[in-house]
């Protein structure tokens, strides 16, 4: 990843009412922090960080600090989040994190696809993308600002995983690799066949539930069993119903 240069100042205003003024007059408040130093209150022009962030791939920026005032003349640094307005989607505020160039870094970097899957062109299926972005561990210089994927030769049932992503050396993806990227599944037609093709597993409890109860029936129209214990509860009943009367003489 290339750096770019950005001018930075030193910010003391901390409160709301502060910071909304610095903010009218074209200013976003900003934080920069890392093992070089304690955290700084910075503020940039907002419409330097826009133009960057126009003519930026994605919202990974490496950025050549100057700050004013400052002893070091350049401070290397990553954005490290950015805060928009949930309307206007202005900058209200960025992160910066300082780095070393010998230091290895941790960043999610988007991923992008490239061309028309050939099972999508050919036979009605569907790109799913399923991860939109990746850890990506490297040196600041060699981070990529975004991953991109050639997905034309992708055939219905045919997807790409984590391990199949080949990166410059020295780039590494933080992860599962087995993890599927993106994929082309089938027509949603094909699936709701194949789906519909296999009896449900309620259908096939309440098919055996009708055989017991016919098993059962059949045994009643037999006439063998359910009689006998029909005689049976009758005949304990009455034993019972006899040795209750001779109990009640008694008392």
């Amino acid at each position: 990843m290339k750096s770019v240069a950005l001018k930075a100042y030193p910010r003391s205003q901390v409160q709301r009412a502060e910071v909304t003024k610095l903010r009218a007059a074209g200013r976003v408040p900003a934080t920069i922090y890392g093992r070089q130093a304690a955290p700084q209150n910075l503020e940039v022009n907002s419409k330097e960080i826009a133009d960057l962030l126009n003519h930026s791939a994605s919202e990974n920026l490496l950025v050549d600090l100057t700050v004013e005032k400052d002893a070091r003349s350049k401070r290397l640094a990553l954005v490290q989040e950015i805060q928009h307005h949930p309307i206007n989607g202005k900058v209200m505020h960025v992160d910066f994190h300082e780095v070393a160039e010998t230091e290895t870094v941790t960043i999610f970097v988007p991923v992008e696809t490239t061309g028309e899957p050939a099972g999508v062109k050919n036979g009605g299926g569907t790109l799913e993308h399923i991860l939109h972005k990746l850890k990506i561990r490297s040196l600041p210089k060699d981070l990529p600002e975004q991953i991109t994927l050639d997905v034309t030769a992708l055939e219905i049932g045919k997807s790409i995983h984590i391990a199949d992503i080949v990166l410059p050396v020295g780039v590494e993806i933080v992860g599962d690799k087995t993890r599927t990227v993106v994929a082309v599944a089938a027509p949603r037609a094909e699936e709701e066949a194949a789906t519909t093709g296999a009896p449900a597993a309620g259908d096939v409890e309440m098919t055996k539930e009708k055989k017991e109860e016919g098993a059962e029936g059949a045994g009643a129209k037999a006439g063998e069993k359910a009689p006998a214990k029909a005689d049976a509860k009758a005949a304990a009943g009455g034993d019972k119903k006899a040795e209750a009367k001779p109990e009640a003489k008694k008392k």
